[in-house]
C-alpha cells in the first residue's frame, strides 16, 4: 500500500486529516482499517487515538512548526547576565570557578535564571555579546627566568658548565 506523505500538506490539513480519522476509528472502524482508508500508517492511528484518549482534542490541534524565533534568555537576564560578568568574578557570585568559562556562565544562568542551556548555546550567548575567548599565554610557569636570559645571549649558565 503507498502511503499518503502528509508533510506536504498545510498544518490546518494534516489537523484535518487527524480529526477525520480519530472520528473515523472512535464510529467503530478499526484502525487498520482507517489507515487503508486515509492512506496513513497505523502507527500513526493508533498515536492519535492513544494521544486523544490521554490529552484530549487539544493534542490534534495544529502547532506551529519550525525552530522557536525568540531566545530563551530574556532581555533583561541577558543585560543582568552581561553586567555581572563585566563588573564581577565568579567566585563572587559564589560559582566554583576562577574565571567565566562557558560552563561557569551555563551554571550562572542555571541558579539565577532557573534557565537551563547547553554549553554550546552559552558560547552563541558570548558570541553575541561580544565576549571572546581568551587563549592562555604559552609559556611554562616553572621556567627560570635568568636560564632563559643567559640561553638567549648563547651564555652557557655556572651551573651547567663542565668544570
Amino acid at each position: 500500500m503507498k502511503l499518503k506523505d502528509a508533510r506536504h500538506l498545510s498544518p490546518s490539513a494534516q489537523e484535518a486529516l487527524r480529526y477525520r480519522v480519530v472520528n473515523a476509528v472512535e464510529n467503530g472502524m478499526s484502525k487498520s482499517e482507517a489507515a487503508r482508508v486515509f492512506k496513513v500508517s497505523r502507527t500513526a492511528v493508533h498515536h492519535w487515538t492513544k494521544t486523544i484518549a490521554s490529552v484530549g482534542t487539544k493534542a490534534l490541534k495544529a502547532k506551529k512548526r519550525g525552530r522557536p524565533k525568540c531566545s530563551r534568555l530574556l532581555p533583561h537576564q541577558a543585560a543582568t547576565a552581561v553586567r555581572l560578568m563585566e563588573q564581577k568574578c565568579p567566585e563572587q557570585l559564589n560559582l566554583p570557578f576562577y574565571l567565566w568559562t562557558r560552563e561557569a556562565v551555563q551554571q550562572f544562568l542555571a541558579e539565577r535564571f532557573n534557565l537551563s542551556v547547553s554549553v554550546w548555546t552559552v558560547g552563541r550567548y558570548l558570541k553575541k555579546w561580544s565576549f571572546t575567548p581568551q587563549k592562555p599565554l604559552r609559556r611554562a610557569y616553572e621556567q627560570d627566568p635568568r636560564f632563559c636570559e643567559a640561553m638567549v645571549g648563547n651564555r652557557i649558565p655556572r651551573n651547567l658548565s663542565h668544570g
